[in-house]
């Protein structure tokens, strides 16, 4: 497993794969993992690096190429930008709370506060028409292998 030690490697890596979970275990890779470049065994906060994932982490779920939603079995799914019209185009087949854009915050006194911004109202102008041009055979196409079209959501 290669190592995303720098926020823009793990961008580069999230927008290599398009669909990246978190920290989760599931079908999509987990970036907190790719951060140090090896498995982790229980909770990444208690990993001798977890305040370099935490930075990484945080760096990437703050850029305004990622989406940071549930849409992967509920947990916090990572959706790079070049994505986003294909999403959009397959919408309909995913609850609204699983599109919901998660926006985390970290309160003064610590705590950890989560906002979200419903669907679409987080699509910018541009991907809403992009997504219109696409067909959805070629829209499910784009997710690869975490999402089949036979597969129920």
């Amino acid at each position: 497993m290669s190592q995303c030690a720098t926020a823009d490697e793990a961008l580069a890596f999230v927008r290599a794969h398009g669909v990246v979970l978190a920290s989760a275990k599931g079908a999509a890779p987990r970036l907190t993992e790719a951060i140090i470049g090896e498995p982790i065994q229980g909770n990444w906060w208690t990993h001798p690096q977890s305040r370099q994932i935490y930075a990484v982490l945080a760096a990437v779920t703050e850029s305004d190429q990622i989406l940071v939603c549930r849409l992967v079995n509920g947990k916090v799914t990572l959706i790079h930008r070049r994505l986003w019209p294909a999403l959009v185009r397959v919408a309909h087949r995913f609850a609204p709370e699983r599109l919901a854009q998660v926006r985390e915050e970290h309160t003064p006194s610590g705590r950890h506060v989560s906002h979200e911004v419903p669907f679409p109202q987080w699509v910018p102008p541009e991907t809403a028409q992009l997504a219109k041009t696409l067909g959805e055979a070629e829209a499910l196409a784009s997710f690869n292998t975490w999402l089949a079209p036979s597969k129920p959501l």
